[in-house]
């Protein structure tokens, strides 16, 4: 194998190893006794109780894509008899090992899970925050992110949403709504928001839509979707940047539907339906399992569609996107998770090799040389360079764009994520120091995979005055409030234990004037 061909395989495996760990599986939830049943529209519910917050667990927002449903716009959930139980999770959408142990292969997988303090008698219907999980695209479940340490100091209701993965995303010629099934399923988890949240205690009238990766680029993309207008009422879009580009190997973005429709015709070849006489009947007899192992390990929502009309980037830049406050940030080390990744399995950056390196991710005629030159490798720290390469062109830079392209129409407040001794959250002893690598601000805002993070005191203050900006955020589309440092709008916020100020500019590794002039 080439060292390009290495390389390359390798960053795609990389993508779902950082979003992949949490992979140990959720500890089993011990309820009261007493439990807490809730009326909506399909039937009664019945949760669990916890100290001090109620969880409704499994709960479906739309029937199962199964049979001739596979790859079909998302259809009102079917009504029940009787009271369903509501106490775990449900199945993951379809996806290999990973995140999810032994990966999933049930396709009834459109659920949802509500997490709401535990006081019926408020006076007033709490906010709501939508959080859509990051992978890739490829990966990942609403279950993963246990937001009980949310819900209760933020005196919101969280809900977290499955929506279809990977091949079960599929372009095709014969397929209306094709390549946005995922981005479909949101809207239908929106819509289910909208018309039963208040049996949770929530304000129907007051959604924050949030997410992390490709979660936060799906909120670009439900931004940009004609068909999620009046679905949420702000958006809060973490390492997911709008202006992500398919050429970059790392950050989420979307690509041209005739892209997305040549990768599910290879699809279609590998499982041997491409020359059967109707290609969907035989796509849809074909085992989740066959799917999942001959799908492309990169897959993105199509645009050029009826639901996302062009790439989020230009519809923004054109300032056709639904108006609303946005909170945007990224990580300051964003990039260093991947480059570990690739030194250690074996491909050392150093100076003699890293004109190959830049070149495997950034092909583009003329643009290796220019990177070399910007950030030059010298006897020691080549991975941390190859990080900053990644951070800056993938992630940095880009939501440094984005913020900039939404202010000009809407309230835009920006956050650094800058904990250099974030707890890691992968195994082992990597390379060199990660910093604040890709993800590593979600264990101050959930507890992944139902289990805490070990944090110190400082960084046990720094989660508590994260929560508080996000749920000052989602009750008031203004994250300031009395008791935490002033927020600027159009700054960004440097969030560490040991500074919460605004950044002056860019900082110092960012250099993204480089990138914008390069295009």
């Amino acid at each position: 194998m080439t060292t390009h061909r290495a390389l390359t395989t390798l960053s795609c495996a990389l993508a779902a190893v950082l979003a992949t760990a949490w992979c140990a599986a959720p500890p089993t939830r011990t309820a009261r006794p007493a439990a807490t049943t809730v009326r909506t529209h399909e039937g009664s519910l019945r949760g669990a109780v916890h100290d001090g917050y109620r969880t409704f667990e499994g709960v479906p927002y739309a029937a199962p894509p199964v049979g001739g449903l596979r790859w079909a716009a998302p259809r009102r959930p079917v009504p029940w008899s009787g009271v369903r139980e509501a106490i775990r999770p449900a199945s993951a959408c379809p996806q290999p090992a990973g995140e999810v142990p032994g990966g999933s292969t049930d396709e009834d997988c459109l659920h949802l899970n509500v997490t709401t303090p535990d006081d019926a008698g408020a006076a007033h219907p709490r906010p709501v925050i939508v959080w859509l999980h990051g992978g890739g695209f490829t990966i990942g479940a609403g279950g993963s992110y246990e937001a009980h340490r949310m819900a209760v100091r933020g005196d919101v209701v969280v809900v977290t949403v499955d929506y279809r993965l990977g091949a079960l995303g599929l372009a095709h010629g014969g397929l209306p709504g094709s390549g946005t099934f995922g981005l479909a399923d949101q809207q239908a988890a929106l819509r289910w928001v909208r018309s039963e949240i208040g049996a949770f205690g929530g304000d129907a009238h007051n959604v924050t839509l949030a997410g992390e990766s490709a979660g936060g680029y799906s909120v670009c993309g439900q931004l940009a979707s004609p068909a999620a207008a009046g679905l949420f009422d702000r958006a809060i879009i973490e390492s997911g940047p709008c202006t992500g580009r398919p050429d970059r190997q790392f950050a989420p973005s979307s690509v041209p539907l005739s892209t997305a429709r040549a990768a599910g015709a290879d699809l279609a070849a590998k499982v041997g339906c491409d020359s059967a006489r109707d290609a969907m009947a035989c796509l849809r007899r074909v085992d989740v399992a066959r799917l999942l192992a001959a799908q492309d390990t990169d897959q993105q929502p199509a645009n050029t569609t009826r639901l996302l009309p062009a790439d989020p980037a230009s519809m923004i830049a054109a300032d056709r996107f639904h108006h609303v406050p946005v909170l945007v940030g990224n990580n300051h080390d964003e990039g260093n998770g991947w480059a570990a990744g690739i030194v250690q399995a074996g491909y050392p950056v150093t100076p003699d090799t890293w004109p190959d390196v830049v070149a495997t991710f950034f092909p583009a005629a003329g643009q290796a040389g220019a990177i070399v030159r910007a950030y030059p490798v010298h006897r020691t720290g080549g991975g941390q360079v190859l990080g900053a390469v990644i951070g800056d062109a993938d992630f940095a830079c880009p939501t440094a764009r984005t913020a900039g392209l939404l202010a000009a129409h809407v309230p835009v407040w920006r956050y650094e994520f800058a904990d250099e001794h974030a707890p890691p959250l992968t195994p082992g002893t990597p390379p060199f120091p990660l910093g604040a690598p890709h993800a590593s601000e979600l264990p101050y805002l959930f507890d992944l995979g139902g289990r805490p993070r070990d944090l110190t005191a400082a960084q046990h203050r720094l989660a508590d005055t994260m929560i508080d900006y996000w749920k000052r955020f989602a009750r008031s589309g203004d994250p300031n409030g009395p008791s935490s440092p002033h927020w600027p709008r159009q700054r960004a916020l440097s969030l560490a234990p040991d500074h919460i100020v605004p950044a002056r500019g860019a900082r110092s590794r960012h250099h993204c004037a480089f990138w914008n002039a390069l295009g």
